[in-house]
C-alpha cells in the first residue's frame, strides 16, 4: 500500500528521514534503561520515514543505546527496495548519524545525503571570516551567511563537502553556527533549506504518539513491546494513507488526532458482522462532505492490477 502511494507522490525520487525517540517506561520492563539525553528510564526506538510521512521501518532498542545504533538494519534494506524500483534515494539525518561508516555505505550505493555535523574547532577555523558581526546598526531581522568548503576529519578516508550556516540574531551576543556534510550538488542555501525540512519527521513521531500511542509500551517482555510498536506503526500508516489518498484536499492537512476527534469519535460506532465492519457516524454537514469527498478520491485511485 505504501509503495502504491509513493508511486503517486514521487515516481522518480524518495527522501528518507531517520530519527529516534524515547518511549518512557514506568515499571520493570526488559531492557529498559536510563537515558541521559532524555533524562528518563525508557526504550529508545528508531524510526524511518519517507517524505509523505509513512513509517517505512521501526526497531525497538534498549534505552541506553546510541541514537544511531542499528541504523543499517533499517536504512540499507529500504535503499535496496527503492533502487530496485528505479528511484533516486536521498537521506537526511541529524548529528547523531554523522558516522563515517554511514557516509561510505551511502556513497557505495550512489545515495545522496544531507547530515548535520557536530561543530568542532577545525570546522570553526574554516569559517572564521563569517563569524564577524555585521557592521552598523543591528538588524531586527536575522542575518544569514553561508559557506561551502572541503573538509576531511581524522576518521574519514576522503574529503567531503561541508556547508556552513551562520545566523546573527538581534539581541544575541554570539552567532548561531551549523554545519552540514553533503554530496548534493545544490547551492549552499538550498542545501540548508532541504535539510531543515527534516524537522517534519519529528512532527510525524509526535503525531504517532498522540494519535495511536506509538510509544506506549507497557508490556513486561521486550519482544511483546517490540510487536506492540509494530502494530502501532501499522495503525499510524493506515491513518496517514487515509489522510493522503482518500480525504479531500481541504482536510488533508489535518493531524491524525484532529481526524480522530472531529470525524471518527464524533458519534461514531463500529458494528461487526460476519464478513464486514460498518462504521456508523452521526449525520452532519461535515461528515457528509468528508465521506463524499473520500469516496470520490477512492474511486480515482489506480486498481491493484494497474
Amino acid at each position: 500500500m505504501i509503495a502504491k502511494a509513493e508511486a503517486i507522490d514521487s515516481p522518480r525520487r524518495v527522501v528518507l528521514d531517520m530519527d529516534s525517540t524515547e518511549s518512557p517506561v514506568y515499571g520493570e520492563q526488559e531492557q529498559s534503561s536510563y537515558n541521559g539525553h532524555f533524562e528518563s528510564t525508557c526504550y529508545h526506538p528508531l524510526l524511518l520515514f519517507n517524505r509523505g510521512g509513512d513509517c517505512l521501518a521501526a526497531k525497538l532498542r534498549p534505552g541506553n543505546v546510541h541514537s544511531a545504533d542499528s541504523w543499517e538494519e533499517l536504512l540499507l534494506p529500504e535503499i535496496e527496495r527503492q533502487q530496485k524500483r528505479g528511484k533516486e534515494v536521498v537521506f537526511r539525518g541529524d548529528a547523531a548519524f554523522a558516522k563515517p561508516e554511514l557516509y561510505e555505505a551511502l556513497e557505495e550505493r550512489d545515495v545522496k545525503y544531507v547530515i548535520r555535523l557536530p561543530a568542532n574547532d577545525n570546522l570553526q577555523r574554516n569559517i572564521r571570516e563569517l563569524l564577524t558581526p555585521p557592521v552598523g546598526r543591528p538588524s531586527h531581522k536575522p542575518v544569514f551567511r553561508f559557506k561551502s568548503f572541503r573538509y576531511q576529519a581524522a576518521s574519514w578516508t576522503i574529503a567531503r563537502r561541508v556547508v556552513a550556516k551562520v545566523e546573527f540574531h538581534c539581541g544575541e551576543l554570539f552567532p548561531r553556527v551549523g554545519f552540514i556534510v553533503t554530496n548534493l550538488a545544490l547551492d549552499n542555501r538550498a542545501v540548508v533549506r532541504f535539510y531543515n525540512k527534516r524537522g517534519t519527521a519529528e512532527q510525524w513521531i509526535k503525531e504517532g504518539k498522540q494519535a495511536v500511542a506509538l510509544t506506549r509500551l507497557s508490556c513486561h517482555r521486550f519482544r511483546a513491546n517490540e510487536v506492540r510498536l509494530w502494530l502501532s506503526v501499522i495503525a499510524y500508516n493506515l491513518g496517514n494513507l487515509w489522510r493522503r489518498l482518500a480525504l479531500p484536499t481541504w482536510v488533508a492537512t489535518w493531524s491524525l488526532t484532529s481526524l480522530q476527534q472531529r470525524l471518527v469519535k464524533t458519534g461514531g460506532r463500529l458494528i461487526k458482522h460476519a464478513r464486514y465492519y460498518w462504521l456508523m457516524l452521526a449525520e452532519s454537514h461535515l461528515t457528509r462532505r468528508l465521506f463524499a469527498g473520500m469516496l470520490r478520491r477512492i474511486a480515482m485511485l489506480p486498481s491493484p492490477a494497474g
